[in-house]
């Protein structure tokens, strides 16, 4: 039998088509959340710390209560990096909302979420939003959308189903239409059309408990959480229950406490019934893909597994000389608590520690999955030191070496379309697609991820800012050998002072710089990148010779070029094997591994770069 007073559905969108004001309307279209001004504060507050980023990076649910019928709503990430949330929440859901610009369309990173929804067999309605930007074309997102769906293999069913269900909205001024020019200014229509022809859980009250984690929550008061969908029979706080884990091992929990979602939050219950979501806390480690069942009746759920991380870095305390000027935790031992406690929450990084206990080595499926943890270590008053990312090899079963391979998606104007494949043929790149269109060219490749690093600012370059850059990781290759990496080489700081205007002057003549007159900087610090290979050490301190004699003119001003600031990306990708990026609450700074001319001179004869 079908659960009629619930519907599980999934938004699916590109990073920025507006997920997040489109679920806050929903939930401000409905009486009951009008009247909870708390939980009204709290959607006002999680759209603040949203639009601050720009993305979403972890899969969360939420529920709206509308015409008695409940609507359990799963926000789903949009960037590859954080695929492994995607893969595994859609598995709640019975259909999907997709989330697509009027202006742009569907973007290359909307197929990445588009195609697990369709592989899933979900069933898609289709929202326009933004339909009042200036320049939109309602019906041609539409007709792009179905073209899409096609080309990853959607049956007829779910075409012939998003065809007959499309909404036109502004979710940012509140409304959805059926046709875009009906005039309508509430967002009913979509509401409506979710309960009435969405499908509703398929349930069976009376089978054995059936429920499968697939996301995990951590509190530092009861432990891990497991969050899931329960699938048939119903789960009772207090019951004993079989914890079937993905390699067949199996142990008997007790449910402590459940939870249902309610609005942004959670809300303690008694028992979890068919076709809903729930969380329980209980389950000691329990983990992705547990399976929650009767231990009389066992029901066999398919494991699921979570695809491997493809980039590791190593977090350590920081050495630098300005260590604890701006942040107010820089030891050792909490940069390594920290670490090991977001395992915990992220079950997609992988975390451990180095066997020499010098650092943390944490792997993850992209640099910006990496440095988002990074940007929310800092803001927590974290002061520590990476390296460069590195790639995660892989032995075939033949014994041969396989590595990670992208799939990379450039749209650029037609005019630097050669110039975008030859940067791509010298990371290893190999051109599968190519679509000229009247001003944009569309040009797809498959690239090893090494050769990905760095190759966004490259490419932006080449094409004068106008080209749109993608990539999602598409599997395991053959080894592509040896890739360039950065041809410049960098200034080095000699002294620990502040960047003088005068010396900075005369450096700007030989490269780019990196910091501003007043800067800190310290020995082995990079204070720019020279306009040819090889390293540089040079003085940011030096100031001009004082003589007795002046001329009626005066000095005139150094015109300096403003120095060139990094992201945290940008950062990790731009630096090599021997350089590391300090992170800081208030800074971001690129350094040598040994701060010391002297000590990176001996390295070097050491390794036989240099002779003696």
């Amino acid at each position: 039998m079908r659960a009629e007073n619930l519907r599980n559905i999934a938004i699916i969108a590109h990073v920025d088509h507006g997920k997040t004001t489109l679920v806050d309307k929903l939930l401000r279209a409905t009486d009951a959340f009008r009247a909870n001004q708390q939980v009204e504060e709290r959607v006002l507050d999680s759209n603040d710390q949203e639009r601050e980023r720009g993305i979403t990076i972890l899969a969360k649910n939420c529920s709206i209560e509308y015409k008695g019928v409940k609507i359990n709503v799963i926000d789903t990430p949009g960037h590859a990096d954080f695929g492994g949330e995607v893969e595994r929440v859609l598995k709640m859901a019975d259909g999907a909302l997709l989330l697509v610009d009027a202006f742009e369309g569907p973007m290359p990173q909307t197929r990445f979420v588009l195609r697990h929804a369709i592989d899933c067999g979900l069933k898609i309605m289709i929202v326009i939003n933004k339909i009042d930007r200036p320049g939109a074309e309602p019906e041609r997102a539409y007709n792009d959308c179905l073209d899409l769906m096609a080309d990853l293999g959607a049956t007829d069913e779910q075409l012939e189903f998003a065809m007959e269900h499309v909404v036109y909205a502004s979710a940012v001024n509140g409304y959805a239409r059926r046709d875009p020019e009906d005039g309508n200014a509430d967002m009913y229509p979509l509401l409506d059309m979710i309960l009435e022809d969405m499908p509703a859980p398929e349930v069976d009250l009376d089978a054995p408990l059936a429920m499968q984690c697939v996301t995990i929550d951590h509190s530092s008061y009861v432990g891990r959480i497991g969050i899931g969908r329960v699938y048939s029979g119903t789960v009772h706080t207090g019951d004993k229950i079989l914890v079937v884990k993905n390699d067949g091992t199996s142990s008997v929990a007790t449910v402590r406490q459940l939870y249902t979602f309610d609005y942004l939050g959670r809300t303690e219950c008694d028992e979890v019934k068919a076709g809903d979501i729930g969380a329980v806390v209980g389950i000691d480690r329990t983990d992705i893909g547990d399976v929650y069942t009767d231990p009389e009746n066992p029901v066999h759920l398919d494991p699921i597994e979570i695809d491997p991380p493809t980039l590791s870095v190593v977090f350590e305390a920081s050495t630098s000389p300005l260590v604890g000027r701006d942040g107010d935790i820089v030891g050792a031992r909490q940069l390594k608590e920290r670490l090991f406690n977001e395992g915990e929450n992220n079950v997609t990084m992988r975390i451990t520690e180095l066997e020499d206990k010098s650092g943390v080595e944490v792997s993850g499926r992209g640099i910006l999955h990496l440095s988002v943890l990074m940007e929310t270590m800092r803001r927590e008053g974290y002061e520590f030191q990476v390296g460069r990312p590195r790639v995660l090899f892989k032995k075939g079963e033949n014994g041969e070496r396989l590595e990670p391979v992208e799939q990379a998606v450039v749209e650029c104007p037609d005019e630097y379309a050669g110039k975008v494949i030859e940067l791509f043929g010298n990371a290893g790149g190999t051109m599968t697609n190519m679509h000229a269109g009247t001003t944009v060219t569309h040009i797809e490749f498959r690239i090893p991820t090494r050769g990905i690093m760095g190759l966004k600012n490259r490419i932006l370059n080449v094409s004068h800012g106008e080209g749109v850059f993608y990539h999602t990781f598409l599997e395991y290759g053959p080894y592509a050998g040896e890739i360039g990496g950065r041809n410049n080489g960098a200034m080095i700081s000699m002294t620990t002072e502040k960047a003088v205007a005068y010396a900075l002057g005369t450096l700007q003549e030989r490269g780019q710089l990196f910091v501003g007159p007043g800067d800190e900087c310290y020995e082995g610090m990079l204070v720019g990148e020279r306009n040819k290979p090889g390293d540089m050490v040079v003085n940011i301190a030096r100031t001009k010779n004082l003589g007795n004699q002046r001329s009626s003119t005066a000095d005139i001003a150094v015109q300096l070029t403003p120095p060139r600031t990094f992201t945290l990306e940008e950062a990790l990708e731009y630096i090599a094997d021997d350089e590391l990026v300090e992170v800081t609450p208030k800074n971001i700074r690129l350094r040598k591994r040994l701060l010391s001319a002297i000590d990176r001179k001996k390295a070097a004869v050491r390794s036989g770069q240099v002779n003696k």
